[in-house]
């Protein structure tokens, strides 16, 4: 059976008008635009998504500074009273810096400001933890650290980035082992283009993991013809058609990521006969 995880909420929101902020992205628009981020978690609810990430990859404290726990409650709420109540709720755990600098993070030191977003997020009654866009592996085992402890299942989403180049498909699949030896629940291959994903989701999936594994794509480049459109209908037939391929490499959980909307899970929702 597969479970369809919602798509993005940042470039979303730039797609509907609402820009985003360096500093903080997406982060912005609890305060600025809640009425919209409301109506994209039910945009996603209404075409098959079933797990719902809230607004808080850049509400942790680095990002939003002293306003951050108050942002990430408020973004818990904005998600679990936009969706219907047997769906599920998953808190979204960021990298503390950008998700593509490696250089930039702290590792191993970053677990504890991880496990305040974690603990937060549990606290807001969040169903599950998304720790997502990790590529740099001694942060990766920290965030995942943090969020186990909590005793809430938690999900790890490993990305390559943009260019598929901060890892390999090897490095990725030894990655999922070790999160899966601390406690994760599921291992995701996330923002990676879509058209590059598959090598390494069957990575993941050759090591045997006893987890469930699954994938959300980034629509890659424009020129790719998968989304950063406002609507696109060969876009959201091409990206299924990936999706599909992915559900029969082994992927049970599959959404999508930036550039992407509401129209590509539907198709998903469509080709796999929700």
């Amino acid at each position: 059976m597969i479970t369809l995880l919602d798509g993005p909420l940042g470039t979303e929101l730039e797609a509907r008008g609402v820009p985003a902020v360096r500093e903080c992205w997406s982060a912005e628009a609890i305060e600025t635009a809640p009425e919209m981020i409301t109506a994209i978690h039910r945009d996603y609810a209404q075409n098959g998504c079933s797990v719902h990430t809230t607004n808080t990859f850049r509400t942790n404290r680095r990002a939003s500074g002293s306003f951050w726990r108050e942002r990430t409650l408020a973004a818990v709420a904005l998600t679990k009273e936009a969706v219907p109540k047997h769906h599920r709720v998953a808190g979204s755990i960021a990298p503390v810096e950008d998700c593509y600098r490696i250089d930039l993070s702290p590792g191993a030191k970053a677990e504890s400001e991880h496990y305040e977003m974690a603990t937060t997020l549990a606290g807001a009654g969040c169903d599950l933890l998304l720790c997502e866009t990790f590529c740099q592996p001694d942060e990766t085992l920290a965030a995942t650290k943090a969020a186990v402890s909590c005793d809430l299942e938690t999900w790890v989403a490993l990305t390559a980035g943009p260019q598929a180049n901060l890892m390999t498909p090897h490095e990725m699949a030894q990655l999922a082992t070790q999160v899966v030896n601390l406690g994760a629940s599921a291992v995701l291959v996330n923002c990676t283009p879509a058209a590059d994903t598959q090598r390494f989701l069957k990575a993941i999936v050759e090591t045997e993991i006893p987890v469930p594994v699954g994938a959300y794509a980034n629509a890659g480049s424009p020129d790719d013809n998968i989304g950063w459109r406002t609507d696109c209908e060969l876009g959201y037939q091409t990206y299924a058609k990936y999706a599909t391929s992915w559900a029969k490499t082994g992927a049970t959980i599959i959404g999508a990521c930036c550039g992407t909307g509401p129209g590509h899970m539907a198709a998903i929702r469509d080709k796999l006969g929700f």
